[in-house]
């Protein structure tokens, strides 16, 4: 003999009471990630930095260099191209605006590092977070170049970039034929070194953050 029996079924308030309960779970493992950990987490989740290699070619980054260079030109106040001769800027009045400034689009050279591998990588940063920048190369290639125990070089341009007339409100305007393939590095510019393990903040973070000044930095 074979006795059948009606399957047991989950009631209503059952259901709502293990869902209650999964959430409960899930909202308490969230938090134990605190506040970077979720923005991290939401952001893989949804795919923003996630990146083709396929699409890491230096041409169609180099609007967002073009980009930077208007940024850097706005920020550091720098003379117009028809000036007599390039005026350096204040270290003083450069180096804590430089700190707290955004270098997506800049041109970033690894000058010194312990890893010997990376010394002479150099590329526009597409991302940056805590502790990298990411680079696409001249080569096309995608780099990912740590910053603990590494020194980096960028260059800002001596002239401003933008039009005497330009205003601050406008779009910034378009290259003419030919200079849509020129970089910082190709006209007067300045040098300047970055220490990576006194840099290891996002950019976000070092908007509002209060860095002191430090006799000597040791690589």
């Amino acid at each position: 003999m074979l006795l059948l029996d009606n399957a047991a079924k989950e009631s209503r308030l059952t259901k709502e009471r293990n869902a209650k309960k999964a959430k409960a779970k899930a909202e308490k493992e969230r938090k134990k990630l605190g506040c970077l950990g979720r923005r991290q987490g939401s952001a893989r989740e949804l795919g923003l930095w996630r990146f083709d290699d396929s699409q890491a070619k230096f041409v169609l980054f180099l609007p967002l260099h073009h980009l930077w260079l208007g940024y850097m030109s706005e920020l550091l106040s720098l003379p117009p191209p028809t000036a007599a001769a390039p005026r350096a800027p204040s270290g003083a009045a450069m180096h804590p605006k430089l700190l707290k400034a955004d270098f997506h689009g800049s041109i970033m050279t690894v000058s010194q590092s312990k890893n010997t591998s990376m010394v002479g990588i150099s590329g526009i940063v597409i991302h940056e977070t805590e502790g990298t920048f990411k680079v696409v190369t001249k080569e096309n290639k995608l780099k990912i170049l740590p910053k603990r125990n590494s020194i980096f070089t960028f260059a800002v341009p001596a002239y401003s970039t933008l039009p005497r007339a330009h205003d601050a409100s406008a779009p910034l305007p378009i290259p003419e034929p030919g200079d849509h393939l020129r970089t910082v590095l190709d006209g007067p510019h300045s040098r300047i070194e970055l220490h990576g393990n006194q840099f290891c903040f996002r950019s976000a973070d070092r908007a509002g953050r209060k860095f002191k000044a430090k006799e000597s930095i040791e690589l």
